[in-house]
């Protein structure tokens, strides 16, 4: 992989981590447009590299969210934050046992299935359409709903399911504010981005000695600060209502890559 597919890959990684259009889905037909002709645990070490660098992109932005979620869990006081942490760790459950225990047919998925990632763009922008309609509302997220939106974020491990697009269309539908929707969906996916980083290289089946390092930071840094503006971005889109626009952008995508897979 050269130092400038690593930047294109990393831009859209970076970008569509956080727009509703599926990370997962277009980074595999970014890889299929490149050409990428890396091996599939090299291929594998650059997805991790890039999803770890937005990931930080997250923690930056909500650096201010993070602290009090800690902050909630080691005052051990029945208040506002500790309730909001503890909803935040119910969210990830669905997501972490889904990891776990479909690690291998998971992996299997992002193997260049281009069908599979039109048809689940095709789901996306569906929920997205849905929620894009849905009456305003001011709704915390309750003990429920983050259950429910947790097993949104695990049917998103599919490729070509937009996980914010997932989260945030099923809170919107759930009638939860719009903005809490946005905050929630993307505070939740920051520990299992890292937690699945540390299995990933504990379990070695990601390339690393051999892997060119340079392609590796440069489509980290284009995926970090691609992060940082797509964050910002979606944050006042959800808050606009302008989901829709995106899910006209997956059914067209979506209907592309599925005709250009046959």
């Amino acid at each position: 992989m050269s130092i400038l597919e690593a930047i294109i890959l990393g831009i859209i990684q970076g970008l569509t981590e956080f727009l509703p259009v599926s990370s997962s889905g277009h980074l595999e037909l970014g890889k299929a447009i490149l050409g990428d002709e890396s091996l599939p645990e090299e291929s594998l070490l650059f997805t991790v590299v890039v999803h770890f660098a937005t990931a930080l992109s997250t923690v930056v932005i909500f650096r201010k969210d993070i602290v009090e979620v800690f902050k909630g869990l080691f005052q051990f006081k029945w208040n506002e934050e500790f309730q909001f942490s503890i909803k935040i760790i119910l969210s990830m459950l669905p997501a972490a046992v889904v990891g776990v225990l479909f690690n291998d047919q998971i992996e299997a998925l992002f193997s260049q299935e281009l069908v599979l990632v039109g048809a689940m763009l095709l789901v996306t922008g569906v929920l997205l359409f849905l929620a894009d309609r849905a009456k305003q509302t001011d709704k915390p997220v309750s003990y429920i709903n983050a259950i429910i939106i947790g097993v949104s974020q695990a049917i998103a491990i599919l490729p070509g399911i937009s996980r914010s697009g997932a989260t945030i269309s099923t809170s919107v539908l759930l009638g939860i504010d719009r903005e809490r929707a946005a905050r929630f969906s993307f505070l939740m996916v920051i520990p299992l981005i890292f937690g699945k980083m540390a299995k990933d290289l504990m379990d070695g089946g990601v390339a690393s000695s051999q892997a060119d390092v340079l392609p590796l930071i440069a489509g980290a840094l284009a995926a970090f600060i691609a992060g940082l503006f797509a964050c910002t971005w979606m944050i006042a889109l959800v808050k606009k209502s302008q989901l829709k626009y995106f899910s006209y952008y997956c059914f067209l995508v979506g209907a592309i890559t599925i005709i250009v897979s046959f």
